[in-house]
């Protein structure tokens, strides 16, 4: 045998290696604990034979507390490019049968090598958390180590979509890596994000509770609205992040992938002509309105347990990637609150970033009132939705289905927010608010006039409304101000914002010269 081929045997032999991360034993574990393995993962999302690894006989070099003995091929993360669906992604997931898959200097190497790379080819980031955290033994060279990679996170953001899939634990400072990037996506049941775990918990403030009721799935889907997305399992989160990504574009100078559109265009949809309620204080779907006008009624929703009274989420109009932000009546009524406010804020600045086109549904009545709100700084929050959509320079369409009030009118992409095309049902009630609150402010010393001569104040008041509604709850006083563009028929809906979306395709607008805005937070 010659030395070339000892050579090359040598080499298969250390491939075979790496490939099996800390051993048979601790696969079975990882697979007995109901996940895959780190590269196992990657074969699942990435197309067939594409994945290229990088580093992969990496060691790290802690020789502290017997490390030395604990030293694996590659270490505890899996890192390289690949394709999905044809398209250039680059992608890194950490081995939990590796050190528990706790980041070592090396690691971080690994890891931000790949996102230099994508940041220099423009192409997606994808990372799979599955981590005991920072790795004791190497003390500050392992926090230098996410140090690192958050800085490459904010540099990357705007620039291209990173999407996090959250598969184990991530405790302590790890978490900010995934809470920098565009998209969380958690498995139910086998993942859980926390900065202090609930050992600390109980130290520090008494409070008994377990891992999955401090940071699981269900918790940050639900309540603090740190994940996007959640799964049932392994395989299901890695079909989302597939789909998520055919409405992405590869970076912030390209187009989100076409598609072929086999919707006719000018499809019209009688539903919409009798889906409103005849009492406006009555409950409608917005999910139906959603699925009448988008190609072949598909909607990917982002958030969909998070803030119920705003929808968002990702849709085509012939065949092109649409962000859809809408009010949902089904949900408190539709009012917009300090949730509803930042999931609406983030999800504008992502599609702005990344030149995909939004369009408004709008049925919204007001904030929704009360100490809890203010103390909540639902002024902030409602700020940070009309600054989204006030910077966004994509084209913005916004469709006023019925109710439009006050403050909430305003940061729903109006005109003067520099929506570019705003239309208006003829159902539409663009005003200052309310019939009732608005004749109650206007009619006061009448009403309490009336009730002083014994009259009958509430005939009075009703009589009021009817004016007051027939006055100003129609889409016409806006329209006679250039600020609704068309008042349109309900059924043409798709079309128009098909034809508008066309029309836009070549729009340019400019900011201002500065280093950054300071959105209020």
């Amino acid at each position: 045998m010659s030395k070339q081929v000892e050579k090359i045997k040598e080499l298969i032999a250390k491939r075979e290696q790496a490939r099996l991360g800390g051993g048979e034993k601790a696969i079975e574990k990882q697979h007995g604990r109901g996940k895959y393995t780190a590269r196992e993962r990657i074969d699942m999302l990435v197309d067939n034979g594409s994945f290229e690894e990088y580093d992969m006989f990496k060691l790290h070099r802690c020789h502290n507390f017997g490390m030395e003995k604990k030293q694996y091929l590659g270490d505890g993360v899996v890192a390289g490019s690949a394709t999905i669906d044809g398209r250039l992604v680059y992608v890194y997931a950490q081995d939990f049968t590796v050190n528990g898959g706790s980041l070592s200097e090396t690691m971080s190497q690994k890891i931000c090598k790949v996102m230099d790379m994508a940041m220099q080819n423009g192409a997606p980031v994808i990372c799979m958390n599955d981590s005991g955290g920072a790795r004791i033994q190497e003390g500050i060279c392992a926090l230098a180590g996410y140090g690192e990679i958050f800085e490459r996170n904010i540099l990357a953001s705007g620039v291209i979509p990173q999407i996090s899939a959250i598969m184990g634990p991530c405790a302590g400072g790890a978490v900010y890596s995934p809470a920098l990037t565009d998209f969380i996506l958690m498995t139910e049941g086998t993942s859980y994000m926390f900065l202090t775990g609930p050992k600390v918990v109980k130290t520090v403030t008494g409070e008994d509770i377990d891992s999955e009721h401090l940071g699981g799935a269900s918790v940050h889907s639900t309540k603090s609205g740190v994940t996007h997305f959640t799964a049932k399992n392994d395989e299901e989160a890695l079909e989302l992040i597939k789909t998520l990504l055919s409405y992405l574009p590869s970076n912030n100078t390209e187009e989100a992938p076409r598609i072929e559109c086999t919707d006719p265009v000018n499809r019209t949809e009688d539903l919409l002509n009798e889906i409103l309620p005849d009492d406006p204080n009555k409950a409608y779907d917005m999910y139906k309105v959603i699925g009448a006008i988008t190609d072949n009624g598909e909607f990917f929703e982002v958030q969909p347990k998070f803030a119920k009274n705003i929808i968002t989420g990702f849709a085509r109009f012939n065949g092109q990637s649409v962000g859809i932000v809408a009010n949902q009546p089904m949900a408190y009524a539709g009012v917009l609150d300090t949730n509803a406010s930042r999931k609406g804020a983030r999800f504008v600045r992502f599609c702005d970033a990344f030149n995909i086109p939004i369009v408004s549904l709008v049925d919204v009545p007001g904030f929704l009132p009360g100490t809890g709100q203010e103390y909540n700084a639902v002024i902030l929050h409602g700020a940070q939705l009309l600054y989204a959509y006030g910077e966004a320079t994509v084209p913005k369409i916004t469709i006023n289905i019925r109710k439009s009030y006050g403050g909430s009118h305003i940061v729903m992409g109006c005109k003067q927010l520099r929506s570019d095309l705003n239309f208006a049902w003829p159902t539409a009630e663009i005003a200052v608010m309310g019939a009732s609150g608005a004749v109650a402010v206007l009619c006061a010393k009448e009403a309490k006039a009336k009730k002083d001569a014994g009259e009958d104040v509430k005939s009075f008041l009703a009589k009021k409304e009817e004016e007051y509604t027939e006055m100003f709850a129609n889409p016409y006083q806006a329209a006679q101000y250039g600020y609704i563009d068309d008042v349109i028929e309900p059924r043409n809906t798709r079309f128009r914002i098909c034809r508008a979306l066309a029309q836009l395709a070549t729009k340019r607008q400019n900011l201002p010269a500065k280093k950054h805005g300071c959105m209020p937070m």
